[in-house]
């Protein structure tokens, strides 16, 4: 039978965490009764993650298992479980235990509602406040002034889409961070489902402090990313030339006269160019990947 509902893991060295997840999830879905297939990622694990993957879609014919040729990233891993999806409704949920597969019918409820994204909101997290809560609040408050999408906790792997809005979307690297404002979707078309946040059973946590430069990269490049992608690129590139050309000579009258004004409008158009040219380079980075995909698949099996 043709799966209505598709659940998508990306999943990289999450060994500790596969088969009890996967437990839960059967035992949630049996329950609902839907016709459904589990889509697990793998992206380019180094541990058993891939055996334990291979394992479950041989014993069982709900699992679909694609073998990435590589480790590409989150974004990356998304983009391809939402590709191998044959349901009417896709939902995705990180592998590391922290999302309840409990809260899976009501996501599912939602989008039956008719909204074409539902997000997952951890209102009561379960992460060090200062590291982790803190700058999630912030960033999540900048990403919704920034794409008019006023969803309070981005970072939630749990969501859920009608399959038409994400099946064939190349995200590229770090931009996963803005879903669903990525997919164009507009305020009255995203639920929020509050979703219980639990602790990492097993492995480690893959977040780094250099996701925090990330995150401030791509809040610079999002509302360019979001309209006319390519038009801002060359329009950017033809103020880079302006705001380079300035800078030259600002350098040339700072050397004929010293003084703290050529200093300081030096510095101002030094910063600006190299504010251009990191969104300009994202911006390219943005446009090649929906040309040129993100991913490359080693092995599809299962299902």
């Amino acid at each position: 039978m043709r799966p209505k509902v598709s659940i998508a893991i990306p999943l990289h060295n999450e060994e500790g965490n596969i088969p009890t997840l996967y437990r839960e999830i059967k035992e949630v879905m049996e329950a609902l009764g839907t016709p459904y297939e589990i889509v697990l990622v793998n992206d380019g694990s180094t541990d058993r993650t891939g055996e334990i993957l291979r394992r479950l879609a041989a014993e069982d014919p709900l699992v679909r298992v694609v073998e990435l040729d590589g480790n590409f990233g989150e974004a990356a891993a998304l983009s391809a479980g939402y590709r191998f999806s044959r349901g009417d409704w896709i939902i995705t949920m990180d592998g590391d235990g922290q999302n309840d597969p409990r809260d899976i019918p009501r996501i599912l409820e939602k989008l039956q509602q008719g909204y074409r994204a539902v997000s997952g909101w951890r209102k009561e997290r379960k992460e060090a406040f200062w590291s982790r809560v803190l700058p999630s609040r912030v960033a999540n408050w900048l990403i919704a002034v920034l794409t008019g999408c006023r969803v309070h906790d981005t970072g939630c792997g749990l969501k859920g889409y009608e399959a038409g809005l994400v099946r064939g979307f190349s995200i590229p690297h770090g931009f996963h961070r803005f879903l669903p404002a990525l997919f164009g979707v507009k305020g009255q078309e995203v639920a929020e489902v509050e979703v219980v946040d639990r602790q990492r059973r097993a492995g480690r946590s893959h977040y780094g402090l250099g996701r925090t430069f990330e995150v401030l990269r791509e809040l610079l490049t999002i509302r360019f990313a979001l309209s006319d992608p390519e038009g801002w690129r060359r329009r950017l590139g033809a103020l880079q030339s302006m705001t380079a050309g300035g800078l030259g000579a600002a350098v040339a009258l700072l050397a004929l006269r010293p003084g703290t004004g050529p200093l300081v409008l030096a510095l101002a158009l030094l910063i600006l160019n190299a504010l251009i040219f990191v969104v300009r380079r994202n911006l390219s980075r943005f446009i090649r990947a929906q040309k040129e995909g993100v991913y490359k698949v080693k092995e599809v099996s299962g299902g």
